[in-house]
């Protein structure tokens, strides 16, 4: 029987990572590049795809933001016109599927919020009136809250575009300040950009914020398999369970759906991790915010139900009225 997968016998080609054209894609693509080249001894060459989410002006809300950044990435793994991809996990639907696997869940960066204010001011410090461009939902509603409950005046302004466009918003006077994802400049080399990291407590970042994924085809076992060298079980664990979150939600990744699951460790023991969600309207009137703990997840059931379970408890809290169009 010949071996026709990428790690096959007799394989010298450099493997194919398809990656989306952007400048942070591609700086993410490159660092999973060099890792996987480091397991498998094989060069690693990037293949640019286009997505639909790269393409569309439209906000992310409008197009339907679950899927439209993976997609096209999807349909090459598919025919094989790469050998793997490299997605933001927090771009990926909950529904895996059929012929493709996640490999490898490599160690999370940061999975925080950031400002980039002008005059280096952090969000305490913002004038009255401070127009705050984002264009997530997510967390209009939760700028939009905090301010309520603490008796600041913002205006919260839907944008698009990457990480240029957003800061020159900034940097042209437009804007006063406008919210990033924290491993998005680190990767980009641009954390110190950052004029206030956003505690989780203020903002719950996106389900699966700050980790990447890298998938395969499910024929294509070797190189599974040496992928998976890359996965952190931690990371694993924690995003398993915010998406599964997510999923009984029944929401997509451009709702008002915040999560994050960190561990809690007892001296040098690791001996729980914790779940924490929000769901809220995005003007921040309405705000549902629960959280869970259990036991490390030895498995992907067991980190799922961690996020079935808050999911149950937030929506007997009303948390599905505040979601809009649920996705199906």
């Amino acid at each position: 029987m010949t071996d026709n997968s990428p790690l096959g016998a007799g394989a010298t080609e450099p493997l194919r990572l398809g990656t989306r054209r952007s400048k942070l894609a591609m700086a993410q693509s490159g660092l999973v590049a060099d890792a996987v080249s480091e397991v498998t001894g094989r060069a690693v060459e990037l293949v640019e795809i286009t997505t639909y989410g790269d393409t569309s002006r439209e906000h992310l809300a409008q197009i339907g933001g679950t899927g439209v950044f993976v997609a096209a990435l999807r349909d090459a793994l598919l025919r094989g016109e790469v050998d793997f991809a490299v997605h933001s996990l927090k771009d990926l639907p909950t529904t895996q599927p059929e012929g493709l696997v996640l490999a490898a869940v490599p160690v999370r960066e940061d999975p925080r919020d950031v400002l980039v204010a002008r005059d280096g001011l952090t969000f305490e410090q913002l004038p009255s009136g401070a127009r705050i461009g984002t264009g997530s939902p997510r967390r209009m509603a939760q700028l939009n809250a905090y301010a309520r409950n603490h008796g600041l005046d913002i205006e919260t302004v839907p944008i698009r575009g990457n990480v240029d466009t957003r800061i020159g918003f900034v940097r042209s006077g437009e804007l006063d300040a406008v919210v990033l994802a924290a491993a998005g400049l680190s990767r980009l080399g641009r954390i110190g950009e950052v004029t206030d990291f956003l505690s989780v407590d203020t903002v719950l970042p996106a389900p699966g914020q700050g980790a990447l994924a890298i998938e395969c085809a499910a024929t294509s076992a070797d190189l599974a398999a040496a992928l998976a060298e890359l996965d952190d079980p931690y990371s694993r664990a924690a995003v398993t369970a915010e998406r599964a979150l997510l999923a009984a939600l029944e929401a997509g990744c451009s709702a008002p759906v915040g999560a994050l699951a960190d561990l809690l460790v007892d001296g040098q023991a690791v001996n729980e991790l914790r779940l924490r969600g929000v769901v809220g309207s995005t003007d921040g009137s309405s705000l549902v915010q629960m959280s869970t703990t259990g036991p490390v997840p030895t498995s992907h059931d067991d980190a799922a139900a961690l996020g079935r379970e808050l999911a149950a408890e937030m929506l007997a809290k009303g948390a599905a009225g505040l979601m809009g169009e649920r996705a199906l």
